[in-house]
């Protein structure tokens, strides 16, 4: 199925923003870091709302780039957790864009981010089952 026409995920987005001039390389384009950070944050607060407390990120799988993204583009970003173990979480993450000016949005990016439960001291600990 093309990505243009692949469906927009269901529900609200995790993270909604505006690309700006500072986040993009001297040709307009952006950061594909930038993009990854905006996928971390967004993956980063459906762990941390699963888990009831800090979670961290400890790998990012598949990452994959369909489109650009440009300067004023609007970049929403889609997190679905899809597996838990005893400290860890998969999140399936999707990056949208769409024009400043249009309603025609396409996927740009995807990947999975893998997150670990933490306690004070920074040491894995269990997802508590019960609180979810």
């Amino acid at each position: 199925m093309s990505d243009l026409i692949d469906p927009v995920p269901a529900g609200e987005p995790a993270i909604r923003v505006t690309t700006m001039p500072a986040d993009a390389n001297p040709y307009g384009d952006i950061f594909g870091g930038w993009l990854m950070s905006q996928m971390d944050m967004a993956a980063g607060l459906v762990a941390s709302r699963h888990a009831r407390g800090r979670a961290v990120t400890i790998a990012v799988e598949g990452m994959k780039f369909h489109a650009p993204v440009a300067v004023g583009d609007e970049v929403s970003v889609y997190a679905d957790l899809v597996a838990t173990g005893r400290t860890s979480m998969t999140i399936d993450v999707q990056a949208w864009r769409r024009g400043r000016h249009v309603e025609e949005r396409c996927r740009v990016t995807q990947a999975r981010f893998v997150f670990v439960a933490i306690d004070e001291a920074r040491r894995p600990r269990a997802i508590d089952a019960s609180a979810i």
